[in-house]
């Protein structure tokens, strides 16, 4: 990283406003005759002394000193040390360590020197340079402030903590001084920065100033100051009275103020502190305010970053009168408001002068605004808003625009065709609601670099037309669409790309031969492409530079070849849901994550134990044809966080080096016919939150530790082996448990009574939906222009499969929301514990098939979430409570085979239950079972009246009597019409003459009614 310059966090973008101020360093150098290294002129005696002294006290771990040797008379030529040509006095000091500054990491313990900043660098009389950056030293001394010929002061990326020392007020022709650091250092004040009068350029980080009251009256009344960085710093309030008689600084012109919490009231008299800012970055700060309206009193603004905040509100007019501002970053807040209205704020003179426009992460809804009077934009960035409507062409004749990026909105309707924008570079619109074909013009989009259209509703095909001109193409997404490809298998397309994301297009059923002369990709990914081809032999040489490859759900068959592949970085690689086929080749092992599930792979694992030490973190095996032991040599695994072995044809005992494996988080081995006792080595991977060696011949008893040592188990699946012995009451110990499965074991006793303990089961709901794991992954930064890597973090689900409602089946995405205990089909005694009803979380119990008795607990009643309920085949007698009729969520419940006796408790719940759920209980009786004795309908009472007799079954004889006269009188006349033909026209004759009457009789009556109406009309 360069000396001078400052990354702009959040978006990448670099302010090179000073570097004015690196080229004032350089004519300093020059005007004092440094000369490093290759000068003929001898250094003084003394002043070489003092750099062995001050070597003395330093821990060089490595060897940055190595060329100060007392032998060696010439110390101007040491490392890191620089004189003047004339005089041979000991001008500048610079002990840097030197590496790639971008990639360096604070947090970790790496440093070169360390050790006290000896008191002999004060014989340097005239030390005017001093760069003890990136190194481990840990105080400030304070005669530092007697080293007044220095100008420039770099203690930055120290581990220094306690007081800065006052005494480097004294140092009045310093122009430079930075004490970033990563640790917490103090200041009661900065008065003694105001005696710096020279100063330029002062940085702090990880300071507490909370006593420093007059902090902002110090820099506003600073006299030279131009360029202040603050960052994780901590500042009291501010109180505005104490500003009246200071005025604005006249020399400030950039101001970082960083990642801490900023006070609202403490904002705008920030935004007041000079008239002269030039840049201004209050990024990764916690200001929950509007943006003030009072941009006007800082003209000259180029810069603002305000990243990372909670900005509320709209965007005020005075910005848009920033008529030389140049770069605007309002991203990462909560502004609102249609975006319309915000570009119509910024379109005074700011719209000619605008090149950098952030408001991504944002609030901002409506349509997409014109931003065609932005004449100088090159960078526009407006995702994950809330915009609606088409997506149009709303950028006229652009011919500076760069960057586009309308990720994750709305928007609907047809791709737009933005093939005028001919200077653009990269174009992002993925996680949108665009549909339809992809423009064919796109091709004519010649300086694309990357183009991501993911996420969408695409369809159409994707022709060699769509990609002909798109000659520097380095980043392609077009995932998760609808899209297929039409490309003839000779083509050959005239990119390279770096990455390449097509997840979920039509790309079969061929392998796609293109891939051919993509000879330099980092990143593939055709999974789910409906591919069902063999995979080339030339495909697999695969580039050095890969990071990650995914080809999962497909297809492909054959094997893998053994290459002698070596990678850069340990990529990540995906080939589950495939029919691969054969050994695995070794080239696999040197991943970070591998997933060869759901495959047809066989032969031994002894890959694992190929490498010396390995970098895998997440390792799926599972489902496969793999035989043999599992290998004992997973202490070269040791950075495992997943380990999924499960359905193979292995054998053999669980191999004591896993325990050595102390990230591991899941292990799954089940199904794998391994026998044995779990081993004692397991207990050091204290962070295992899933643990599944079910469907084995495991023996012995289960383990104590299980419950004292491996607390962080939200999984514990000990199904179908052959433990024996009592369940430890260590398992109640057990706080984050959320499914306990011991079925199927020889396990005896009784039931711990202190299960209302694990208190995740005795909570409703779930603090998290599924079990995750993050780890990080090697990937590349395909936002940037460079191929340099970062590490992110990858996430994965767990998955299980737990018998639910009677039935196996599988849970992933939903896993974190079941509570579930099921320890059937044991050689459990004694009585179902009271406590376990503490357990309100609990869906599911299933104590069947043991030798439990006593009766069910009446306050069964508070598993109020329980929605399978399974106590059959054990001993329990007594009645059914009535509380269990009021578990309105049950919805399985099988309470068969028991000695339960008395009547069901009435209620729709366990009514509705089939008959079977109660069988085998002789002494249960009620609906749905028979009736209890007493439930029948009683008779009415006897008064030995033949009178009553006669008047309690009047009803009957009146009904009897009515049914038989109206069956003889129809059956009477019917069948006399039927049978005798002159009655049968009789009887029709005299029925039309009724109706002819009628008719006539009602058209008489409405004739003498009108005309009745009419008269008294």
């Amino acid at each position: 990283m360069p000396l001078f310059s400052v990354f702009m966090k959040g978006r990448g973008t670099h302010f090179n406003f000073h570097l004015w101020l690196a080229l004032q360093f350089v004519l300093i150098a020059f005007t004092f005759g440094i000369g490093v290294e290759n000068q003929s002129v001898r250094c003084i005696a003394a002043e070489k002394r003092a750099l062995l002294d001050f070597k003395k006290g330093l821990a060089d771990y490595d060897n940055l000193l190595a060329s100060w040797t007392s032998e060696d008379e010439e110390c101007c030529k040491w490392k890191g040390v620089g004189c003047n040509h004339t005089t041979g006095h000991v001008l500048m000091l610079d002990l840097r360590p030197r590496f790639n500054y971008d990639d360096y990491d604070r947090s970790t313990s790496w440093m070169p020197l360390s050790g006290e900043i000896g008191s002999s660098l004060l014989e340097l009389k005239q030390l005017n340079h001093l760069d003890l950056s990136f190194n481990g030293f840990q105080k400030i001394p304070e005669f530092m402030g007697s080293l007044t010929e220095l100008t420039y002061l770099n203690l930055s990326s120290n581990s220094l903590t306690g007081f800065i020392p006052q005494q480097l007020g004294n140092l009045s022709r310093l122009l430079y001084l930075d004490l970033s650091n990563p640790y917490q250092m103090m200041s009661d004040n900065l008065e003694w920065v105001s005696r710096l009068s020279s100063l330029k350029l002062l940085k702090f980080g990880s300071t507490n100033f909370t006593k420093a009251t007059n902090w902002l009256q110090v820099i506003r009344s600073h006299p030279t100051l131009s360029i202040l960085h603050f960052e994780e710093c901590d500042f009291p309030e501010v109180d505005p009275s104490s500003l009246s008689k200071t005025n604005s600084s006249n020399s400030l012109s950039v101001l970082h103020l960083t990642s801490f919490s900023l006070r609202p009231s403490a904002f705008p008299l920030l935004l007041s502190i000079s008239s002269k800012l030039v840049e201004l970055d209050f990024s990764y700060n916690d200001i929950l305010s509007w943006i003030p309206d009072s941009f006007d009193n800082t003209p000259y603004l180029e810069r603002i970053n305000f990243w990372q905040n909670n900005l509320q509100g709209g965007i005020p007019k005075s910005l848009g009168n920033l008529c030389s501002l140049k770069e605007l970053n309002l991203g990462n807040n909560k502004l609102s408001g249609a975006l319309t209205v915000a570009v119509k704020h910024l379109s005074g003179c700011a719209k000619d002068s605008l090149e950098i426009l952030t408001l991504g992460i944002n609030r901002f809804n409506g349509s997409l605004p014109s931003f065609q009077p932005f004449s100088s934009l090159r960078e526009l960035d407006v995702e994950y808003n809330r915009l609606s409507g088409h997506f149009q062409d709303n950028f006229g004749n652009f011919s500076k625009l760069k960057v586009l990026n309308f990720d994750g909105n709305r928007f609907t309707g047809p791709f737009p065709d933005l093939s005028r924008l001919s200077s653009l570079r990269k174009l992002s619109l993925r996680r949108n609601r665009l549909e339809g074909p992809l423009p064919v013009r796109i091709g004519n989009m010649s300086q694309l670099v990357l183009l991501d259209v993911s996420s969408n509703s695409l369809h159409g095909v994707i022709s060699e037309a769509h990609l002909f001109n798109l000659t520097k193409l380095r980043l392609l997404f077009i995932s998760f669409n609808a899209l297929s490809f039409n490309l003839s298998s000779d083509w050959i397309p005239l990119f390279q790309l770096d990455y390449i994301d097509m997840s979920s297009c039509e790309l079969g059923p061929k392998f796609p031969s293109w891939l051919r002369k993509q000879t330099n990709f980092s990143h593939l990914d055709i999974s789910h492409s409906n591919i069902s081809d063999t995979i080339p032999a030339w495909f697999w040489n695969l580039p050095s530079k890969l990071m990650f490859l995914n080809l999962s759900s497909n297809k492909f068959g054959g094997s893998v070849p053994n290459l002698p592949l070596k990678f850069d970085y340990n990529p990540s690689i995906y080939l589950s849901w495939n029919l691969f086929s054969g050994p695995i080749p070794t080239f696999l092992s040197n991943s970070t994550v591998l997933d060869l599930s759901n495959n047809m792979f066989s032969g031994a694992l002894s890959f694992l134990c190929m490498k010396e030490e390995s970098r895998l973190n997440y390792l799926d095996l599972s489902n496969n044809l793999f035989s043999g032991r599992i290998p004992d040599c997973w202490s070269k695994n040791w950075r495992l966080s997943v380990i999924n072995l499960e359905n193979n044809n292995l054998s053999g005992v669980i191999p004591t080096s896993l325990g050595s494996v102390e990230p591991l988080e899941s292990l799954r081995l089940r199904n794998t016919s391994l026998y044995g006792e779990i081993p004692n080595s397991l207990q050091n991977c204290t962070e295992l939150k899933l643990l599944d060696v079910g469907e084995n011949k495991l023996t012995g008893g289960i383990p104590s530790w299980i419950g004292e040592r491996l607390q962080s188990l939200i999984v514990l699946r000990l199904r179908s082996n052959e433990f024996h012995g009592d369940l430890p009451s260590t398992i109640c110990q057990q706080q984050f448990l959320q499914v306990l499965d011991l079925s199927l074991n020889n396990i005896s006793g009784t039931i711990p009574s202190c299960l209302n303990n694990l208190t995740a089961m005795a909570h409703l709901g779930s603090s998290d939906i599924t079990i995750q794991y993050a780890f990080d992954q090697v990937d590349a930064d395909y936002r940037g222009d460079s191929n340099s890597d970062i590490h992110i973090s990858a996430n994965f689900d767990d998955h299980l499969l737990v018998i639910w409602k009677g039935v196996e089946q599988e849970y992933g995405k939903t896993l974190g929301l079941l509570k579930v205990i099921d320890l059937s089909c044991n050689k459990l005694s004694g009585e179902i514990p009271k406590e376990i009803a503490s357990l309100r979380g609990l869906i599911s119990l299933n104590l069947s098939t043991n030798m439990l008795k006593g009766s069910i607990t009446g306050v069964i009643g508070q598993l109020i979430a329980l929605e399978s309920l399974d106590l059959s085949a054990n001993h329990l007698s007594g009645e059914i409570p009535q509380s269990l009729s009021r578990l309105s969520f049950l919805s399985v419940l099988d309470l068969s085979n028991n000695n339960l006796s008395g009547k069901i408790p009435s209620g729709t719940q366990l009514q509705s239950f089939n008959a079977t759920s109660y069988s085998e209980n002789p002494g249960l009786c009620g609906a749905p079972l028979r009736k209890c004795p007493g439930d029948e309908t009683p008779n009415p009472p006897n008064t030995g009246s033949m009178e009553s007799d006669e008047e309690s079954f009047e009803p009957l004889w009146f009904f009897t009597g009515m049914t038989a006269g109206f069956l003889i009188g129809f059956w009477g006349i019917f069948g006399s019409l039927l049978v005798n033909r002159s009655w049968r026209h009789r009887y029709f004759h005299m029925v039309k003459k009724s109706a002819d009457w009628i008719r006539l009789t009602v058209a008489l009556n409405m004739a003498k009614l009108h005309r009745i109406l009419r008269l008294r009309g």
